[in-house]
């Protein structure tokens, strides 16, 4: 390890060559879609990326013989700490060359980070927190990972656990290629709710999208209170992804649920806009010409693809019928009436009403 070298990631070069690092190990993977680079330049802006109001990160890069042969995030979140009482810190964008000792270094430095901060343990591939993307793929490398969701090459799980790392949670990735099967079970499913007259869906207001991020926050801190890794959204965090996907809303993608004017559950699903990321290589302009985002805005209407980001139900309204009307309308609008196959991700393994669904 002698020739590894490890620094901290200080100039604007450095933190494009973070960003950029990827290309190298995805250069022969089919699957693998190249994210926008102006996005990873605000996801990583510590002056406007609101996690940095509560909490602190550090990027790490790993050269070889002069030559950059990784990366890893490591970051400390005191919201999740004081909510679970726990003293743990988390790594992220953890990417790397197959080379057992050039991960060991990368962990090595974001482990001793953490530890100047006090944390005691080290969990991830979590950029943050398990509001933004986060798990690392052990199965289905074959396909290409849909919008907000991770994609690696096989090896990093040996470098990981060989790091030490055991599995702490499984998540699954359900896909719907033909939805009526889905659909008439949830139309019966359904019936439950025609009983709870207080309760009324709607589609989402995408006018009026920052009262309904404010609506959706609400019912997520609420829903998600006891999920494992869940962490509140503070209000900048929500509103600083509302911008980011708002071009990617559509309607029919969202549905919320609300007992008078008290939001209780909400579906949101999104147009698979990696389907249109994977041919743009990473940028919206071409010979300074907005080349890329001409084809994203072009071609968002007709993508066939989606996912089921996000469902769920406040606990005093489980069991309703309510949630299963929300992804009914979900599939109605967008699988059955615009023919898009979808997935339904991330799902806990030990979430057993929405896997045996």
């Amino acid at each position: 390890m002698s020739n590894i070298e490890i620094s901290e990631v200080g100039s604007r070069q450095e933190r494009n060559a973070f960003i950029k690092f990827p290309w190298r190990v995805y250069a022969n993977d089919p699957a693998w879609v190249p994210p926008l680079i102006i996005e990873r330049k605000a996801f990583l802006d510590r002056r406007h990326h609101p996690f940095y109001r509560h909490g602190n990160a550090v990027l790490f890069l790993a050269r070889k013989n002069g030559e950059i042969v990784g990366r890893i995030m490591a970051s400390d979140d005191p919201n999740y700490n004081s909510l679970h009482q726990t003293n743990v810190g988390c790594f992220g964008l953890f990417e790397c060359i197959d080379d057992p000792d050039v991960a060991a270094a990368l962990f090595e430095a974001a482990s001793s980070w953490l530890r100047k901060k006090g944390r005691t343990e080290i969990m991830g591939p979590i950029d943050y927190s398990t509001n933004y993307v986060c798990g690392l793929l052990i199965d289905g490398f074959e396909f290409p990972p849909t919008v907000l969701t991770a994609h690696n090459p096989p090896y990093y799980r040996q470098l990981i656990e060989g790091c030490g790392f055991t599995k702490a949670k499984d998540w699954y990735a359900w896909w719907f290629a033909d939805p009526s099967k889905a659909v008439v079970q949830l139309r019966r499913l359904a019936t439950r709710f025609q009983r709870c007259g207080s309760v009324t869906i709607r589609p989402a207001n995408l006018k009026n999208i920052r009262d309904e991020s404010r609506r959706l926050r609400e019912i997520y801190n609420q829903a998600w209170s006891k999920n494992w890794g869940f962490v509140p959204f503070t209000e900048p965090e929500i509103q600083f992804m509302t911008k980011e996907l708002k071009p990617l809303l559509m309607p029919g993608f969202g549905w919320i649920a609300e007992s008078g004017n008290e939001p209780v559950g909400f579906a949101l699903g999104l147009p698979d806009i990696n389907v249109v990321l994977r041919d743009l290589d990473g940028r919206l302009t071409r010979f300074g010409l907005p080349i890329g985002l001409t084809k994203l805005l072009l071609y968002k209407k007709r993508i066939r693809k989606g996912r089921l980001v996000a469902l769920g139900v406040i606990e005093k309204y489980r069991r309703s019928g309510i949630a299963e009307t929300l992804v009914l309308r979900v599939m109605e609008e967008t699988m059955v009436k615009r023919g898009i196959t979808g997935e339904l991700s991330m799902t806990l393994e030990d979430n057993f009403m929405i896997n045996r669904f």
